[in-house]
């Protein structure tokens, strides 16, 4: 192996400090001031790569709110940074900044839960992916073939709640390039996320008319039994491509009165892009029936910001190059779908074939179980560091 030096500044990079630094600031989505702090961290620790760097600010995203009104919805600032524009191979490289736990969650400290492992917020979810990429990015520098590589990097601060505010800059940065890697953590045992659905978060907001419960209750038009009747109807669009979790209802009032004012949530996650296109369909045929029968109107709010993400021939070939890289090492790299999304599905819609679990080992993530485990650090900071050499020395063709 004639890139031992690299491997050994990847696996060498102060990766457990640095994650140690970065989880101790509570960065969820919505807490503003944690992001601004982890923004500067992270900004800091990358400026030693050459290239310029920019806290970008997200574009606006809005939500509907239980009441019906709509609110622009607060996102942090997005890391950006470009490397060699002109060399002749050019990837792009995300993660993201923000965590689930917002700054009320109970779960804020990091500590050792066994000699090998690390429980605390985003140590898996995804501060140790930074760190990797972050330690390959820094060897790959020191290697001769860092002239034929060029890379993006985007580090968002909303992925955790759909990537709104960052999308347009992530697709932005995924034109020309020929392969991407994102950081979110792989399996426990150390598996890769292969082809993943889409998602599709949906507000339904249902407006009927108000009357007394028990005087003229004929004359009134029940938001909420229309609300139920739309969730009935869309959970039996489910099936084996296309999962459907009508997940809440916001409405009613006073027992006395029927409420006139309902809004349904909804997420579904379709396997393809035409079971995409028929999940909308249903939505959009099961609305237009609950109106009529219900004599309510019904405006819908929301999209599938992730689209589905199969596993095209050129996918399939980066994540053969990261196997090859992988049993070099002494690792063994599989994949299988998974339900999962992420900004990887949205990378993938660019045309640009992508691996997105190139981060730590870990598990129990989005709970307060959350763990890493400490040696995959290295482990995958080696393993990326010679993927980003064989995609310099050798290219790669989507």
């Amino acid at each position: 192996m004639t890139h031992i030096a690299l491997l050994d500044r990847a696996a060498a990079a102060p990766m457990l400090d640095q994650v140690l630094a970065w989880s101790a600031v509570n960065s969820g989505s919505r807490n503003l001031p944690g992001l601004a702090t982890i923004a500067a961290m992270l900004a800091d620790a990358f400026s030693v790569l050459p290239g310029p760097i920019a806290l970008l600010p997200p574009d606006p995203v809005d939500a509907v709110h239980p009441d019906g009104t709509r609110a622009e919805q607060p996102h942090g600032h997005n890391l950006h940074l470009r490397v060699r524009p002109d060399a002749p191979v050019q990837i792009l490289l995300t993660g993201h900044m923000d965590t689930v736990f917002g700054a009320d969650h109970p779960f804020q400290a990091t500590h050792r839960i066994a000699p090998d492992r690390l429980n605390g917020p985003g140590v898996a979810d995804m501060k140790g992916g930074i760190a990797i990429m972050l330690a390959a990015l820094v060897a790959i520098e020191r290697d001769p073939a860092r002239d034929r590589l060029g890379y993006e990097v985007v580090l968002n601060a909303d992925e955790e709640v759909g990537s709104g505010g960052s999308a347009a800059l992530i697709a932005a940065a995924a034109q020309g390039k020929a392969a991407a890697l994102t950081y979110e953590p792989a399996l426990p045992d150390g598996t890769l996320a292969g082809a993943r659905p889409g998602s599709g978060n949906f507000s339904a907001i249902i407006t009927g008319r108000s009357a007394h419960a028990g005087r003229n209750p004929e004359d009134g038009r029940n938001a909420v039994v229309a609300a139920a009747d739309l969730a009935l109807r869309m959970a039996k669009a489910a099936g084996p491509r296309l999962s459907v979790n009508p997940a809440r209802i916001d409405g009613g009032g006073p027992n006395n009165v029927v409420p006139d004012h309902a809004i349904l949530r909804i997420n579904m996650r379709p396997a393809t892009p035409d079971d995409e296109a028929r999940a909308r369909s249903y939505l959009d045929a099961a609305i237009a029936m609950v109106a009529a029968a219900h004599d309510v109107t019904i405006h819908l709010h929301g999209g599938f910001g992730r689209p589905p993400k199969p596993l095209d021939p050129a996918a399939e070939r980066l994540f053969a190059l990261v196997r090859a890289c992988g049993t070099e090492l002494g690792l063994d790299i599989g994949w299988r779908a998974t339900g999962g999304v992420c900004d990887g599905n949205n990378i993938a819609a660019c045309g640009v074939p992508v691996v997105d679990t190139m981060g730590a080992r870990g598990g129990a993530i989005h709970s307060d179980a959350e763990y890493l485990l400490i040696d995959s650090l290295a482990e995958r900071a080696r393993l990326s560091a010679l993927v980003l050499h064989r995609l310099a020395t050798e290219g790669f063709r989507p």
